[in-house]
């Protein structure tokens, strides 16, 4: 089992920036990948970026403002999103994929950007 835990999110301006984090807990020695998915209002879930065990990273139109990093030693991932536009609202969730393919979920972090 894999828990994971999820901070950071906040109400900021735009062109602000946040820094989320997600600390796994649990068989952590297990994961394979880990990343980053968004959800706005009336729209799907949507993947942001994600990390696997050996560094790769990937993103999905962040156009360069989000960062997605590790520290093994502390079983955390984080997203730094910088530039931030109203767009870029919704409720952020951590996902944990293990090597048997078995996915884990955050509860979530609400992040509105909003003058």
């Amino acid at each position: 089992q894999v828990q994971l835990v999820e901070s950071g999110g906040g109400l900021v301006q735009p062109g602000g920036s946040l820094r989320l984090s997600c600390v796994a807990s649990g068989s952590t020695l297990s994961i394979a990948a880990m990343g980053w998915y968004r959800q706005a209002p009336g729209k799907q879930r949507e993947a942001v970026a994600d990390i696997t065990s050996s560094g790769s990273t990937n993103y999905k139109d962040s156009k360069g403002r989000f960062t997605i990093s590790r520290d093994n030693a502390k079983n955390t991932v984080y997203l730094q999103m910088n530039s931030l536009q109203p767009e870029d609202t919704g409720v952020y969730y951590c996902k944990a994929t293990t090597y048997a393919t078995r996915a884990y979920w955050g509860q979530g972090t609400q992040v509105t950007v909003s003058s």
